[in-house]
């Protein structure tokens, strides 16, 4: 008990000298400001005085991006530019569109003076719509040129305007890609962009640019927001069915939940330990997906994401998860199994699950606050990092005490509970094979559609991870439902755990030996008594005749 303190106290030191208790503590911090915030951005894309960015000839600001379906009714051209649309309107349903709200843009005082006040166009600014499938439609590839701004030697032939960004016109699809032109009036330094609403008519991903080709207007910031639909509602075409995906699942959790009460009730008297805590993963997971779901319809219906019930959602998230693992592996430790605590090691796996909740607290609000494209890949995959290497932690330790739990139970000759636990890791190892092969769909999902073309289907990545949650968690009802006879599972004082897990090895000849040897030594015992009670027998006979 003295060695497991003292490994405690050192074990604390090693934290505060390596500043993890600072860290956790700025994390903290960070969390609770967030409740500061009202509301973020999703469908609703906010500039706010951002720079453009110099590619080739031309500079640009990126806009936005964003899987659209095509509307199913057509706008009325006469309230297209109007300024009285707005998101609540009720004429929106069945529509989609990018809408440009309040959009500014600010040039240098520098770049304005050199212009004459007299003139009425010093200066043009243009937003392209591109579908990403005509992305080579814009700049001068098709004119065997590496520009994207028009040049006077690329004009003469007709083919586009000196100053212009190149976009090559299908007569077929003459709407796509799209442009959008402001001009700058006179020596003003800023210009408003008309309040107007593009009609998307095509399913696909969009991507927005802002982009100038005047050297003169460098420095220029932009300001604003664009609004952007789909017909049954604000959220982004690849989260769509997300929704209703959550919704089932809260349906599928829930009706768990009754089934397992129903257990619960039938065998109230014989419950165990493990049961609560049972009971508790199928309530977080009820919760979590009932507040994705209503997070998701809140988003849909607004086009903005609500801090308070993002994140909710996000914590219930990170729990459940954290709480599954841990749920994990305290039971394949055996625990009210074959040992009746942890003991020394619960430090250490209550700190494994905190560091997990942390990173994966972190993970989910960086990804589900903001703007829906506003994550990169190169920042995604560096908090990915530390959320995998934690599941490897916790999948590495998970089978580790499954192999000693089950040597414990082969030593003990406990069958009913050999067999349980065997069912139990078969049923993990198949999991841990699923993931592993969808880890690799997902790698090379990622690597074949670097521009989201795939869209439509993206939402299937992260549902299976739930769906497989949830399947998981279902095994585990099974395997350890209520029932009326629950010591045949729970820990017996007769065969207490008086192992230590470093000192069981299933292949140990000297374990296998030393039950034969055991075995062999009551056998010889049940021998001896048996000779000693025949031959007092034989004396008692003896004894009568005599």
């Amino acid at each position: 008990m003295m060695g497991n303190n003292r490994e405690y106290i050192c074990f604390s030191y090693d934290l505060i000298g390596n500043g993890y208790f600072q860290k956790l503590t700025f994390v903290v911090i960070i969390y609770l400001s967030c409740f500061l915030i009202s509301q973020v951005g999703g469908s609703i894309h906010e500039y706010q005085n951002q720079s453009f960015i110099r590619r080739s000839n031309s500079f640009f600001f990126h806009g936005g991006s964003e899987g659209l379906y095509a509307s199913k009714l057509h706008i009325d051209p006469e309230k297209k530019g109007s300024s009285s649309s707005s998101p609540e309107d009720n004429h929106l349903n069945g529509k989609s569109f990018i809408r440009f709200e309040s959009i500014i843009f600010r040039r240098t005082k520098e770049s304005a003076e050199k212009k004459n006040e007299m003139q009425q166009k010093t200066g043009l600014v243009e937003a392209i719509i591109v579908e990403v499938k005509d992305r080579e439609k814009i700049g001068g590839s098709y004119l065997h040129s590496a520009a994207i701004c028009c040049t006077p030697d690329l004009s003469k032939d007709g083919s586009c305007k000196v100053g212009e960004v190149i976009i090559h016109q299908d007569p077929n699809n003459p709407y796509n890609p799209q442009r959008i032109q402001t001009f700058f009036e006179g020596k003003d330094e800023e210009t408003t962009m008309v309040f107007q609403t593009v009609e998307i008519n095509h399913t696909g991903m969009y991507y927005l640019y802002f982009m100038f080709c005047d050297p003169e207007l460098t420095g220029m910031m932009i300001s604003g927001r664009t609004v952007w639909r789909n017909p049954e509602g604000y959220l982004p075409g690849k989260m769509a069915p997300l929704m209703t995906f959550f919704g089932l699942m809260s349906l599928a959790y829930l009706g768990l939940g009754v089934v397992w009460f129903l257990w619960f009730v039938q065998y109230w008297k014989d419950i165990i330990q493990l049961h609560y805590h049972i009971t508790a993963v199928i309530g977080l997971g009820m919760c979590e997906m009932a507040l994705w779901y209503f997070e998701y319809a809140n988003f849909n219906a607004t086009g903005s994401r609500p801090m308070g019930i993002t994140l909710w959602a996000v914590t219930f998230s990170a729990v459940k998860k954290t709480v599954s693992r841990l749920l994990l592996l305290v039971v394949s430790m055996g625990y009210g199994v074959v040992r009746p605590t942890l003991g020394g090691i619960t430090f250490k796996v209550l700190l494994l699950g905190l560091a997990y909740f942390v990173f994966s607290e972190a993970l989910g609000l960086v990804e589900n606050l903001g703007n829906i494209d506003d994550l990169t890949g190169k920042a995604r995959v560096f908090l990915v990092l530390p959320v995998s290497l934690l599941d490897a932690c916790f999948i590495v330790w998970i089978f580790s005490a499954l192999s000693q739990t089950l040597e414990k139970l082969q030593i003990r000759r406990s069958m009913a509970k050999f067999a349980l636990y065997r069912r139990f890791t078969n049923s993990l190892a198949i999991s841990v094979l699923l993931s592993i092969a969808w880890i690799g769909y997902e790698l090379y999902f990622n690597a074949a559609d670097p521009l989201s073309e795939l869209w439509q289907r993206a939402w299937i990545i992260p549902a299976f991870w739930n769906l497989l949650a949830f399947v998981v968690l279902i095994v585990i009802c099974i395997l350890w439902a209520p029932s009326n006879n629950p010591t045949r599972y729970a820990y017996s004082e007769e065969t207490g755990d008086d192992l230590e897990e470093e000192g069981i090895s299933l292949t140990s000849s000297s374990v296998i030996l030393a039950g034969e040897s055991a075995t062999k030594l009551e056998r010889k015992e049940r021998k001896v008594s048996n000779v000693d009670l025949f031959g007092l027998v034989e004396e008692l006979e003896e004894d009568k005749r005599e």
